[in-house]
């Protein structure tokens, strides 16, 4: 039969003779592929990477077989029987050194990979950019080269090019973890196809599914369980760097890729003390003779014009499946690959692994089956429980794929009565989770071929989803469910399930940490330094002492200012307990508000050191702040409790509000040797900052110890009686009543109520800004720079006034129609984070800083009335003006993003100008964090209930996702307008009153009434930073812009990935130094701007809003107003930039940033009709003035390649200056009229296609659209004023 026919002869194809093929893993259990060879000592199967046995279709018959031009598998192996392992390895000196999973992992990648391709997303981006940071250092990895590291635009990006790499013979690796993952799998699917030697090292991550989680547990490598990869798991920091060369190897024994996973935090972040394995023994395995000729083999495959194949092709029904089928002599061959990379690996560092590694009683009857660290959880208290006589046992899974039930049933203990099998993920309607059901279906397979009168217990429980905590009680508790007759099935461990009573109760309290372990804790802020500092100290302790050490640290979810906890342990034996302290030996308080907020007393051990950062530094003053019930909590655990007024300390040598260093001595160490060791510490982790900020830390060791002191407890303070807390405390009554109520009930969809951030009220301002009001002239610049909407200008009637607090004092307002009003600047202290911006921007200097404690109270009270007393005033000035928009309710209040935030002003400002009928699709990054983090909602209602609609799919989708919400509301709004076109004639707010107060009356009025949240035509914003504009998402957002809809794009542009933590992105500019550029970045930045003015009827602005007040605001109102596409591209200092002096200066560095031509301000308007005076292009900056120079050594990002390599800073910060003149140039130009007009740029197009002899504007097919064309008119905007355009035809949606 032919080939290409389709008969049901094709039904029956054949793989081809079976002495092709080796006997395979099959129900039996015991047959062994005929592929293994027996090498060197381990004697163990080693099957030889090669190509897949090509299948024909037999001309004759239709059946596959394998062609005789190339050899069959067992002829190659065959052929390779002669090559056997090294007699011996011989391992280097062990090291200990502290390091967390992703440098543990990244160290081994790096060594055994030729190529990376990386794409920043948490928690997995450190490896990244060790990988980068190395290849920037020039280090040299196993194979004599240093590693070549290429950032790309997305994941999918990355998987792409690493199938591209591969294609042409490289060894490579990536990382990556959730969403991330998932953008690779069809890549994947490609390489494991192939059969291709690779690694991708996975922080294991939560997916987002009603809502994102940055944190860690297995839902996304359960995703990619059926690519076809090996799947490798690591349970601890040790074993990640273990595991990561178990896989290396492995891959190349068997050709199949392999996905290595680990916790994402819970290993990822963990900082542990491991025995390393020295670049000379990974140099040593990689040499041998198996290794060299698999790499041979891979060069061999690859894509080369001297010896051409074809690859990724097309094929039918004919031999697609035999294909597909004809590679499972690999995946039979795998396990034995890597049981064999295990020995190697157990013989060169003394530690053994197996696929699945048992411990506990060699008899049990209960036995626990999971994967991950809740295994060293688990492990805790397995060993107390046997150790008591008990017979339970763990069984850890390491090899998920390809999942070996020979294996598997050898280490299951043959006396197990009762099995749990615990998954940390969840899939929606499946009869059970993965892992187990792979162990139902292996036992039962087992018990069922044995003809078994048997039948083990089985049951599955949930645990640890996005992070969640898991301890030695929990798994104690898992035990105990497994003695009962019916142990409970399908339940959760760690929550508790209100809704459908899954949960499994369990009692806290067990202790199963190694004796002799001191734990810590120190309670910290975010961006306050403290958990950078902790790092540096708990290294300090592993690299000087013999004790084994452990770090962990706990975050919030806000930017910066919330709650950090970092959880360190040391002690004389290793460290396994993946959990959070819960009786701390030492504990830190870094700011006093979270003895009043937190139960912070809970988690201290009883006698433990309680150190208090406090501006109350003597017995009287502090009990008059701590409330009775932490007093006697104090008293009653017998704490030693130290004081140190740390902010005064660093400030006093230069550091601000960074207590870090001040905090960090501990009695860990004799205090000289701290001392000494704690600023060799600092020259390490602060010289990349310049050396005064070495010598301010150096300073602020010094005096601390000078400061700190021991207080005297008194003894009445046990005695204390403390009223019972209230369930329903004062705060949830009255208005925040319902958002207290979401906090408690959580919506299943993940849909938050609007302004949830009022109650937060976090108070973590040192200082705060007070109003001086003879000084001030109401200009309101101080409420437009706010980042976090905490200082507000009030216009209050007299009669508003009376109850007023008699400190309430205010100004005649001034302005137009402001004559009957009374004028107050207030600032809330609970809420303030202490950036000073306010301070600095006053050109009136009306604000003074004050410390909190002695105005917070009275300004508290202020702030309360002017909130609850005062209306909103909205119409008594322009709000598209500086003055009048601050005048406007700011619909983002309270957000979690950083102090300084440069980002968020422009969204408040985007709320005051169009908050009532505003609709947001916010990309993934910095701005959906600090906008968006249950149960933290900072965007709020007027006094109407109207207020910002806020969305977030995903990172890489935001511009689609808004395109579909444009698209759908112009839809539902046609409908709208067939129903009661008549009406809209009246205004649409007045129609929509009218309805809603009749729609009892007509059913036509109900429906109407249905619809009326349509009336008001929503002004649609597609909001993100430049990481998802100019990278993963600019393929989207180019394709929004191509289309002509009204929608308006705001780009906040940080010029790099903020969110991740400072990489790299296609806006970071000429010479910046960040993170995937360690060596400063070589290419320029984007040009977004011009690429978006390339389509001629875009609106776009170029705009600066802490360097240009009027301008943002100007540009804000005529993007929205435009009738299509406009898109502002937003400068926003931030964090990451190493602002010189904090960023209070962040003002200064914008102004000099625009001044200098560095960020230039413009505007381009399509709408205009150019007549020789008015341009479309118009450029609000037009002179250049000041130093580039200047501005460059003021931002540490730039600087730091001045400090590292002078001569090439020197190069790369001229071309930058060079570029910005001839962009300035240009841009005048534009302003002028020339080049303006689109259709002139592209004569000039047309005039080089000629030249070239290119065709012109005459594509007509469905990839090419001709740019050319007549000279169309259409409408734009509300006013029915038209522009010309050539050839850019829009739709028309009315308003």
């Amino acid at each position: 039969m032919s080939i290409a026919h389709s008969g049901r002869a094709l039904a029956g194809t054949k793989l081809g003779k079976a002495e092709d093929h080796a006997p395979v893993l099959g129900s039996s259990l015991k047959t062994v592929p005929r592929s293994a060879l027996k090498l060197g000592s381990h004697a163990k199967a080693k099957p030889w990477p090669c190509p897949p046995p090509r299948v024909v279709a037999d001309p004759g018959t239709g059946s596959g077989r394998h062609s005789s031009a190339a050899p069959s598998i067992i002829d190659k192996l065959d052929s390779m029987s002669n090559i056997v392992q090294s007699p011996g390895l011989k391992p280097s000196a062990s090291k200990m050194s502290p390091m967390d999973g992703c440098e543990a992992t990244a160290t081994v990648a790096y060594e055994l990979s030729d190529v990376t391709f990386i794409y920043p997303i948490t928690p997995s981006t450190p490896m990244g950019e060790y990988a980068d940071q190395w290849a920037s250092d020039g280090k040299i990895n196993a194979f004599g080269n240093v590693m070549s590291v290429t950032e790309m635009e997305s994941e999918t990006g990355a998987a792409g090019a690493l199938h591209g790499a591969l294609a042409a013979g490289s060894l490579c690796t990536t990382f990556t973890c959730s969403q991330g993952l998932l953008l690779m799998i069809p890549n994947m699917y490609k390489i494991a196809g192939e059969l291709m030697p690779c690694v991708i090292h996975v922080t294991a991550r939560s997916l987002a599914r009603h809502a994102l989680s940055i944190f860690g547990d297995h839902q996304d490598v359960m995703a990619v369980r059926q690519v076809g990869w090996n799947m490798l798991c690591s349970n601890s920091v040790q074993e990640a760097q273990d595991m990561a060369l178990i896989s290396h190897l492995a891959t190349l024994r068997c050709s199949i890729p392999v996905v290595h996973f680990f916790d994402g935090f819970r290993t990822s972040h963990e900082i542990n003390k491991i025995t390393t394995i020295d670049p000379a023994d990974i140099k040593q395995l990689i040499s041998q003779p198996i290794y060299q000729a698999a790499i041979r083999h891979h060069h061999e495959r690859a894509l080369n014009p001297t010896h051409p194949h074809q690859r990724g092709t097309a094929q039918g029904p004919d031999v697609y499946f035999q294909s597909v089928e004809a590679a499972e002599p690999f995946y039979a061959a795998a396990p034995a690959a890597i049981i064999a990379a295990m020995e190697e690996v157990g013989e060169l560092t003394g530690r053994q692994y197996k696929p699945y590694d048992y411990v506990g009683h060699p008899e049990a009857e209960r036995v626990i089956i999971m994967m991950g660290s809740g295994c060293t959880t688990v492990e805790e208290a397995t060993n107390v429980m046997v150790a008591e006589g008990q017979k339970v046992g763990l069984l850890k899974v390491r090899m998920f794929r390809p999942w070996s039930a020979e294996h598997f049933l050898s280490a299951l203990p043959t006396t197990v009565d009762k099995i749990c099998v615990m998954d940390r993920t969840k899939e929606p309607g499946a009869l059970a989770d993965p892992l187990y059901l792979d162990v139902v279906a292996t036992v039962g397979q087992m018990e069922m071929l044995a003809h078994s009168t048997k039948r083990t217990i089985i049951v599955g429980g949930r645990y640890g989803l996005s992070s969640k905590e898991f301890t030695p009680s929990m798994a104690i508790a898992i035990y105990d469910n497994l003695k009962l007759k019916d142990p409970r099935n399908k339940f959760t461990i760690g929550i508790v399930d209100d809704v459908m009573n899954s949960h499994l109760p369990y009692t806290e309290g067990f202790n199963g940490v190694p004796v002799g372990t001191s734990q810590c804790m120190f309670w910290g802020m975010g961006s306050d330094g403290t958990v950078g500092a902790n790092k540096e100290a708990i290294k300090i302790i592993a690299d000087n002492t013999d004790l084994y050490t452990q770090a962990y640290f706990f975050y919030d979810a806000h930017k910066s200012g919330g709650v950090t906890v970092s959880h360190l342990r040391f002690g004389p034996t290793p460290i396994g307990s993946s959990y959070l302290v819960e009786q701390a030996d030492y504990m830190a308080v870094n700011h006093m508000s979270y003895m009043q907020k937190y139960d912070v007393m809970s988690k201290l051990a009883p006698g433990g050191v309680l150190v208090l950062n406090s501006i109350f530094t003597d017995i009287d003053q502090l009990e008059a702040f701590l409330p009775d019930k932490v007093k006697r909590d104090i008293a009653k655990s017998k704490a030693q409790v130290y004081v140190i007024d740390a902010l005064t300390v660093a400030k006093n040598v230069g550091l601000g509000k960074r207590v870090n260093m001040v905090m960090q001595l501990s009695n860990v160490l004799p205090i000289e040797r701290a001392i000494t060791l704690l600023k060799k510490s600092i020259v390490k982790a602060y010289s990349k900052k310049g050396p005064a900020v070495v010598a301010m830390n150096h300073a602020a060791v010094d005096d601390s110890v000078a400061q700190l002191k021991k207080l005297e407890i008194p003894a009445h303070w046990a005695n204390l009686e403390t009223a019972v807390v209230s369930p329903t405390p004062a705060a949830k009554a009255g208005s925040y009543s319902s958002k207290m109520q979401f906090i408690e009930e959580l919506d299943v969809s993940g849909f938050v109520p609007p302004g949830t951030t009022v109650i937060e009220r976090r108070a973590i301002a040192s200082t705060i800004p007070v109003w001086k009001a003879d000084a001030c002239t109401q200009c309101n610049i101080c409420s437009y720079i706010c980042p976090h909407a905490a200082i507000r200008p009030f216009l209050a009637t007299d009669d508003e006034l009376v109850g007023a607090p008699e400190s309430f004092n205010v100004l005649q307002a001034r302005g137009p129609g402001l004559g009957g009003y009374k004028y107050r600047l207030q600032v809330s202290p609970m809420d303030c984070t202490g950036c000073q911006l306010c301070v600095h921007v006053c050109p009136d200097n009306a604000l003074v800083d004050k410390p909190i404690a002695a105005v917070g109270s009275i300004e508290d009270t202020h702030w309360t009335f002017a909130t609850q007393e005062i209306p909103e005033r909205n119409d008594v000035l322009d709000r598209a003006s500086v003055k009048g928009s601050q005048l406007q309710k700011p619909l983002l209040e309270f957000s979690g993003a950083c102090e300084g935030c440069g980002e968020t002003p422009y969204v408040k400002l985007l709320t005051q100008l169009f908050g009532e009928r505003l609709i947001i699709a916010n990309a993934t990054g910095c701005s959906s964090i600090w906008g968006g983090s249950a149960p933290s909602n900072p965007y709020t209602t007027n006094s109407d209930g109207f207020g910002p609609a806020w969305a977030n799919s995903l990172f890489e989708d935001n511009a689609q996702f808004g395109l579909g919400i444009a698209m759908a509301t112009v839809q539902r709004r046609k409908t709208l307008q067939r129903h009661v076109v008549e009406a809209l004639d009246e205004s649409s707010e007045d129609v929509m009153k009218a309805v809603r107060a009749e729609k009892d009356s007509h059913a036509k009025m109900d429906q109407l009434a249905h619809e009326s949240d349509l009336f008001l035509k929503p002004s649609i914003w597609i909001v993100g930073g430049d990481g998802w504009a100019y990278d993963i998402g600019f393929g989207g957002l180019d394709h929004v812009m191509s289309t002509g809809e009204d929608v308006n794009i705001l780009i906040l542009d940080t010029e790099m990935y903020s969110n991740t933590g400072g990489q790299k992105s296609k806006s970071t500019p000429l010479g910046a130094v960040t993170k995937f550029a360690a060596g400063g970045k070589t290419r320029p930045k984007k040009d977004m701007g011009g690429m978006a003015m390339s389509y001629g009827d875009v609106y776009v602005a170029s705009t600066c809003l802490q360097s240009n007040f009027g301008q943002a605001v100007k540009a804000m109102a005529e993007a929205e107003k435009y009738n299509g596409v406009s898109i502002m591209i937003n400068y926003a200092p931030c964090v990451m930039h190493g602002i010189e002096g904090g960023m209070c200066n962040a003002l200064d560095d914008a102004k000099e940033a625009t001044e200098t031509g560095y960020w230039p301000l413009y505007r381009y308007d399509p709408s205009i009709v150019e007549d020789g005076k008015k341009h479309r292009f118009m450029l609000d900056s037009k002179k250049l003035k000041g130093d580039l120079e200047h501005l460059l050594h003021h931002e540490n990002r730039f600087a730091i390649l001045d400090r590292k390599d002078p001569a090439t800073a020197d190069r790369l910060h001229r071309d930058l200056s060079d570029m910005n003149i001839e962009r300035l140039e240009r841009f005048k130009g534009l302003a002028a009229g020339t080049g303006a007009n689109p259709r002139l740029a592209m004569e000039q197009i047309e005039v080089l296609q000629k030249k070239d002899n290119l065709p012109v504007g005459d594509e007509d097919d469905e990839h090419h659209t001709p740019i050319t064309g007549p000279v169309t008119e259409r409408p734009v905007g509300p006013g029915g004023s038209t522009v010309k355009k050539g050839g850019f035809a829009k739709p028309s949606h009315f308003t």
